[in-house]
C-alpha cells in the first residue's frame, strides 16, 4: 500500500540533491518543551542544514494568548514567514530534531494555505547519521511574498470541541502518552488536571514512527494503527494533544493514507485541562 500523498514526505538522498535549487527552502523546524535546554533555537545556532531558516514555533504564534503556541493571525504569520524568505512559490521542506515540530509547523502552514510543503523523512537525525553537510551560519536574509489565506477545516477551537461532544460528529483522537491520556501520569504544564476529553480515542503520536531510524511508518502499518485505536477512516477526525504539536504527527498520518477530513484542535489539553467546568474523562478509552 503506497501513500496517498507520497509528495508530503522527502528523502535525505532528494533533499541533498537539491540544497540551493532557487524554488526550495529547508526550515528546521524543532521543537522542545519549555525548561528543555539547550533550546531548539540554541541546536539550531549549533548546526543545521546548510541554508535553513529557523522556524520559531513559541514567537511565530499568537503571544497574546495565555495559551502555548496557538496559530498566530495570518497577517503576523505571513510577515514572519516573508522575511524568512518564505513565500508563494517555494516548495518548503521542513525538519527537526524529532517528527513532532516539523509536523507542528507542516500543519500550520498548510492552515494558511501553502500545501507545497513537505518533512524531510527521518529528519535531523538521519541527515547527521547519513555524514551529510551541517553549517552554524544563520541563513541568508530574503525577502518574499507570503499569500495567507486562513483554512479554518482543519482547526478546531473549544466551542467547536465542546459542541462534537453533545452531538458527536468527529471522532476525537488523543496523541499523548497513555498515562497522560488515562490520567496516571502527570502533565508536563504545571496547574492542568489530568485525563482526557469525553469520548476520546487514544493513539499514542510515537506509534506512527519507526523508532530506529525516525522516519514515518509504512502507510499499511500506520493505517492499521489508526483502525487499532478505534478509529473508523470513513469518518471525520479531530486530533488533541498537550498543545496542538503531537496531534499534528497524527494529522500527517491520517493525510498519508489519504484521510480528506482531519482537524487539529488548536489549545488542546492545555486548555481543556485548565482549571474550570470542562468535562473531562479517565481511565482506557471507550470504544
Amino acid at each position: 500500500m503506497p501513500y496517498a500523498h507520497p509528495e508530503t514526505l522527502v528523502s535525505t538522498d532528494w533533499l541533498a540533491q537539491r540544497l540551493g535549487a532557487p524554488d526550495i527552502r529547508v526550515v528546521d523546524a524543532s521543537f522542545k518543551l519549555p525548561g528543555v535546554t539547550p533550546t531548539a533555537r540554541e541546536d539550531y545556532v549549533a548546526g543545521h542544514i546548510p541554508g535553513a531558516a529557523f522556524f520559531d514555533i513559541d514567537e511565530i504564534s499568537d503571544t497574546d494568548s495565555d495559551l502555548p503556541h496557538m496559530l498566530p493571525s495570518p497577517e503576523k504569520f505571513a510577515a514572519r514567514v516573508r522575511k524568512m524568505g518564505l513565500g508563494d512559490g517555494n516548495r518548503i521542506v521542513l525538519y527537526g530534531t524529532s517528527l513532532p515540530g516539523a509536523a507542528r509547523v507542516w500543519w500550520t502552514f498548510r492552515a494558511f494555505g501553502h500545501r507545497d510543503v513537505a518533512i524531510l523523512d527521518g529528519g535531523f537525525k538521519k541527515w547527521q547519521a547519513e555524514g551529510r553537510p551541517v553549517d552554524d551560519l544563520p541563513a541568508p536574509p530574503r525577502d518574499r511574498h507570503f499569500t495567507a489565506r486562513f483554512n479554518s477545516l482543519i482547526v478546531r477551537d473549544k466551542a467547536q470541541v465542546l459542541a462534537n461532544i453533545a452531538e458527536p460528529k468527529a471522532q476525537l483522537l488523543d496523541a499523548r502518552a497513555k498515562g497522560r491520556f488515562e490520567g496516571t501520569a502527570p502533565e508536563p504544564r504545571a496547574g492542568l488536571r489530568s485525563g482526557h476529553i469525553p469520548g476520546s480515542l487514544h493513539l499514542d503520536h510515537l506509534d506512527l514512527v519507526d523508532a530506529a531510524t525516525g522516519t514515518l511508518k509504512p502507510a499499511e502499518t500506520i493505517k492499521a494503527a489508526f483502525e487499532d485505536a478505534g478509529i473508523d477512516l470513513a469518518r471525520p477526525v479531530v486530533t488533541t494533544c498537550g498543545s496542538g504539536v503531537t496531534a499534528s504527527v497524527l494529522a500527517l498520518g491520517l493525510h498519508l493514507i489519504g484521510h480528506r477530513d482531519v482537524a487539529v484542535y488548536d489549545g488542546s489539553w492545555s486548555e481543556w485541562g485548565l482549571p474550570g467546568d470542562h468535562p473531562i474523562e479517565t481511565g482506557p478509552a471507550r470504544r
